[in-house]
């Protein structure tokens, strides 16, 4: 019995596998839907009350699916605090958390049904090649990510120092400067804060072209990690 409902409850090139995946995925979309339809304002007291039944139905069904998963799980510790194991949790818990809370807290506890959206990347391909790329060059995204905040301090650092006085309300301090070093440094510029002295101007033109790299350089080595996890993939299914 666990076999076989674990050939269906996970992916399996079978047609109960393949119907389960699509019901879920399929329940996903429609749970968000109608999380996102609840924000419009003045709904119909109907209109709510369907949209409650939809929730109560989505949350029977993925914590049904949740407890055949740690059923079938060869390792139920390891499944349940995986990054799928997780999520399947976040998916169904605000539900439970909202009985008896502070009416205060439930919309925070509304917005963790976003999570939801999470599961549909153990069903999708092109995601878990994805997944397998940030795995595979973790290592150089976080050297990225240090580097990156590096920057974003030297750029506050020094567009402080160049605009402090000329701009006082703007550039009180370093920590007041980090909100244009990063918008600068994203290539946003909202130009709700910019310099106005000749060094500032040039400066924020060096800043401005290193920001350009920024933006660059993740996508470089996503895309080669990508392109490397979709050569494996190949080069498996073709020996297989």
């Amino acid at each position: 019995m666990k076999h076989h409902i674990k050939s269906i409850v996970e992916i399996n090139d079978n047609k109960k596998s393949r119907y389960f995946a699509f019901f879920i995925q399929a329940l996903i979309l429609i749970s968000i839907i109608t999380f996102s339809i609840e924000t419009i304002p003045n709904l119909k007291p109907e209109t709510r009350v369907t949209l409650q039944v939809i929730e109560w139905f989505s949350v029977i069904v993925f914590s049904f699916e949740y407890i055949l998963r740690i059923y079938v799980a060869d390792n139920k510790p390891k499944f349940i605090f995986s990054f799928f194991g997780i999520i399947d949790l976040l998916a169904i818990l605000p539900f439970y958390l909202s009985f008896g809370v502070d009416l205060r807290s439930l919309r925070a506890l509304r917005f963790l049904r976003l999570f939801r959206i999470l599961k549909l990347v153990r069903y999708n391909r092109a995601l878990n090649h994805f997944t397998s790329a940030i795995k595979s060059a973790k290592e150089e995204i976080f050297l990225f990510i240090f580097i990156t905040l590096i920057l974003i301090y030297f750029s506050a650092v020094g567009i402080y120092y160049f605009e402090n006085e000329a701009q006082p309300e703007h550039f009180s301090s370093i920590f007041d400067s980090l909100w244009w070093a990063i918008i600068t440094l994203t290539t946003v510029g909202y130009g709700d804060v910019y310099p106005i002295t000749v060094g500032g101007k040039v400066f924020t033109f060096i800043i401005l072209m290193i920001g350009l790299g920024i933006v660059a350089i993740p996508t470089g080595i996503i895309s080669s990690a990508l392109t490397k996890s979709v050569d494996k993939n190949h080069k498996t299914t073709e020996e297989n």
